[in-house]
């Protein structure tokens, strides 16, 4: 079978660009597989420029020429007004096997951020989401961003997964909270405001000496832009229980989440299903996080760790200074998570699931 895939690779990496270059990683393997990279001239910024443009009308060439032969096309949308008009346009180059299109949605803000708030954005892509092979979701709380647009049954909910590399086996999961002193928390993603870095920082600096004695924050991921970073690095100079570790590679990566007790990802944005925190349960880890909606479908409040509020330091302070006197609940969460990654958030069913979706389709 020959698939097409119209995803964005590495660099950067992000839970986006690692779940594209796992897929294509698992179906070259098994088929004749070609790929469009959108990384090239991204909009999802929401910057225009003529290079882009220039950037994105050979993306589009390259999709129109790929598609024609393609028994089966993988399409992962973007969710910024740029990026979605990018995709409307490789919609039309698809216009002749939109039937074999499947498209797939990572993240969460496309229904409130464009289809809620602009009805005729919405009208402009139901018409080619309608004709589409399949929309792929991860889970249902984004059942309702495609309601209307297509049929109930042309919608696949696949759950990302966790490289198996950053699997850790039980008994080490059990060994690293044998001591938790100091209690290491992880917090490992982009480096921007709505993601939270700055409001964990914050909370870190509002607890009493003695307390910050026992928590130890290690920050890891790209910043936006230089003067973010500059900031932040000056900010936590010589302070003892903070430490930023840049843009880190696969190895330090598993080393930071194997020896991590507490993943932290107090986020503000309207969440996909950040595969971070699928890795962090992967590793072993249990998780303080925000009550996004796709977030709750893999996470739950005292089963896989601890809510915390939205844009809320004092509410992320509460709990740090209260999980160093719980080791024994942090490692029941811990390896509860550990065990719920290995039943349903492994990479291999993630290919294996996709891998059928598409497969059904080219024979349809």
């Amino acid at each position: 079978m020959k698939v097409l895939l119209v995803v964005p690779l590495p660099p950067p990496v992000t839970g986006h660009s690692l779940a594209s270059q796992v897929l294509l990683d698992g179906l070259t393997r098994v088929h004749d597989t070609t790929v469009v990279d959108l990384s090239v001239g991204s909009l999802n910024d929401g910057r225009v420029t003529m290079r882009r443009l220039y950037e994105v009308v050979k993306v589009v060439r390259r999709v129109w020429h790929a598609q024609r032969s393609a028994d089966a096309i993988y399409f992962t949308i973007s969710e910024s007004k740029a990026g979605n008009l990018k995709d409307v346009l490789i919609y039309l180059a698809c216009a002749g096997r939109l039937r074999r299109l499947f498209v797939h949605l990572h993240g969460g803000t496309i229904g409130r951020e464009l289809f809620d708030r602009h009805p005729w954005w919405r009208a402009m892509n139901a018409i080619f989401i309608a004709r589409v092979g399949g929309v792929i979701i991860s889970g249902k709380a984004h059942l309702d961003i495609f309601s209307g647009m297509i049929p109930r049954e042309r919608i696949h909910m696949v759950p990302n997964g966790a490289q198996e590399e950053l699997f850790v086996p039980e008994e080490d999961v059990e060994a690293k909270f044998a001591d938790i002193s100091p209690l290491r928390v992880l917090y490992l993603s982009t480096m921007a405001v709505d993601k939270g870095y700055r409001d964990l920082a914050d909370a870190w600096f509002q607890l009493s000496p003695a307390t910050r004695d026992r928590v130890h924050i290690d920050f890891a991921g790209r910043f936006e832009t230089e003067t973010d970073q500059r900031q932040f690095e000056a900010r936590i100079a010589g302070v003892k229980g903070i430490r930023y570790h840049g843009l880190v590679s696969p190895e330090e990566k598993r080393r930071l989440l194997k020896q991590a007790h507490v993943f932290c990802l107090p986020t503000r944005m309207f969440e996909g299903q950040p595969i971070s925190i699928l890795e962090a349960y992967a590793s072993g880890c249990a998780v303080l996080t925000t009550a996004q909606r796709g977030i709750l479908d893999v996470f739950a409040d005292t089963v896989n760790g601890f809510e915390v509020a939205v844009a809320a330091p004092d509410s992320i302070a509460t709990a740090l200074s209260r999980l160093p006197t719980e080791r024994e609940r942090l490692r029941e969460i811990a390896i509860g998570n550990r065990r719920s990654a290995g039943e349903r958030y492994r990479t291999s069913t993630y290919i294996t699931a996709i891998r059928h979706i598409l497969e059904v389709g080219a024979a349809s």
